[in-house]
């Protein structure tokens, strides 16, 4: 699992300018959002980097942390100012970055504030499989059944996940 107080330790882009690129260079630099405290520092770095440029366009070439780019935080021409806001907000809700991007495997493309409130409500856990799952929920009392009867996992697994979401063993409520 990813570490939460290092989540933007493996986030890191490519910043180039689109002046350079139409006069074929590729000169820029790999930046570590984890080496800037907030959006304004981040964007000083870049200016200082290419200082050479009066007003210079921000061309991100590459990057690599793909949660960022999935919720449109990063794209080659934009970087979000909510980018550090976001990761705080991760990084103080008790979940990893992978819980949140398991859910938003699970439903798709959707806004950060909802992403957050739907963890932070739905969230059940990691198991190893569906059936692990539900003999969790029955053991859990969800829905009080008395421990004396026998129960086939795999077949109340493949009737009770029409009602959750499952992404790399992470559970979520529908």
């Amino acid at each position: 699992m990813t570490n939460l107080r290092n989540c933007l330790d493996t986030a890191s882009i490519y910043v180039g300018t689109y002046a350079k690129y139409n006069n074929g260079s590729l000169f820029g630099k790999w930046l570590d959002l984890a080496d800037y405290s907030d959006y304004d520092e981040l964007i000083t770095a870049m200016y200082e980097l290419h200082s050479d440029e009066q007003d210079p366009e921000f061309m991100f070439q590459d990057y690599e942390c793909p949660f960022l780019e999935k919720m449109g935080l990063l794209s080659e021409c934009h970087i979000s100012k909510d980018i550090y806001e976001i990761i705080e907000q991760i990084n103080d809700s008790g979940h990893d970055l992978e819980v949140y991007e398991a859910c938003l495997d699970c439903l798709g493309n959707i806004d950060f504030h909802s992403l957050y409130e739907y963890v932070n409500n739905f969230y059940y856990g990691e198991f190893g499989s569906d059936e692990d799952f539900v003999q969790w929920l029955y053991e859990d009392d969800t829905f009080n059944i008395p421990n004396w009867v026998v129960i086939d996992w795999s077949a109340t697994a493949r009737s009770i996940m029409f009602d959750y979401f499952e992404s790399n063993g992470h559970y979520f409520k529908s």
